[in-house]
């Protein structure tokens, strides 16, 4: 029987890798799909519904991506579950089904998954509590870096700087980045953990031109100073002629690797 699980929490709980872990655990057929969840006053939403998804695909390459209609593969008789992931920053008053926000209903109903289990961290005790925090206030900033490629020295000076208070009280910060030699780098931080997640993903463009996959920051914190930062990124992307220049060795590397 198919099961839907709604899953939520404020930033940083955890709810992607929890997620992660229960795919794993279930083995069978899975679906996903992030809704992005409401601001409310002082606490604003960010937009990384397409981080979450890219990072769980690359770890389950079977996962279904259920933002896309025509990707409802399953039935209610077989054996598969959805989850479902929603940013919520405040603790429902009811527990189970009847905690859902009534404005998340509407939207459950028009993708046809009405969760059959709710959970929400720092409620239920089914779910870790350790990295939920309560926010009284939270900026966010999305960027869009699509195309974009860093100079790895450049990268690691701007993210220990952006997570040790550079540019704002940064509570949440998260990224798919490109580097030159092809790599997709997946960077997580909390200001509840001593350091930063890096991982390498699986899919690696090939070195001709600039890669059209996902590229993507997150940032939510407080005082951030938005126009720094976007200047600061501006500094550590490589233009044309420097990516053509890495890409022309890495080819070249790579043809004399085959003779």
């Amino acid at each position: 029987m198919r099961q839907v699980w709604l899953i939520s929490g404020p930033p940083g709980c955890g709810k992607t890798n929890w997620i992660l872990s229960e795919i794993k655990k279930h083995g069978g057929s899975c679906g996903y799909i992030r809704l992005s969840g409401f601001s409310e006053k002082s606490l604003e939403q960010a937009n990384s519904s397409e981080i979450d998804f890219v990072f769980l695909k690359d770890q389950i390459p079977q996962l279904i991506d259920l933002s896309k209609p025509s990707d409802h593969l399953f039935s209610d008789q077989d054996d598969s579950v959805i989850f479902i992931e929603l940013s919520q920053f405040y603790i429902p008053n009811q527990s189970g089904l009847a905690g859902i926000d009534p404005r998340i209903i509407s939207q459950l109903e028009n993708l046809k998954l009405l969760p059959d289990q709710y959970l929400h961290f720092g409620r239920d005790t089914e779910l870790p509590i350790k990295d939920t925090l309560d926010f009284t206030k939270i900026e966010s900033l999305s960027l869009n870096l699509q195309e974009n490629v860093w100079d790895p020295p450049s990268l690691n000076t701007f993210w220990f700087e952006l997570v040790n208070g550079a540019y704002g009280d940064v509570y949440r910060a998260k990224a798919l980045l490109n580097i030159p030699d092809g790599r997709s780098m997946y960077f997580n931080w909390i200001v509840s953990q001593p350091g930063s997640q890096f991982l390498q993903l699986n899919d690696i463009s090939p070195p001709k031109g600039r890669p059209q996959r996902i590229s993507q920051l997150v940032i939510q914190g407080r005082n951030l100073e938005f126009t720094r930062i976007k200047s600061t990124i501006n500094l550590c992307l490589i233009n044309d002629s420097v990516l053509e220049m890495h890409q022309a060795s890495l080819s070249n590397q790579q043809l004399a690797a085959t003779h």
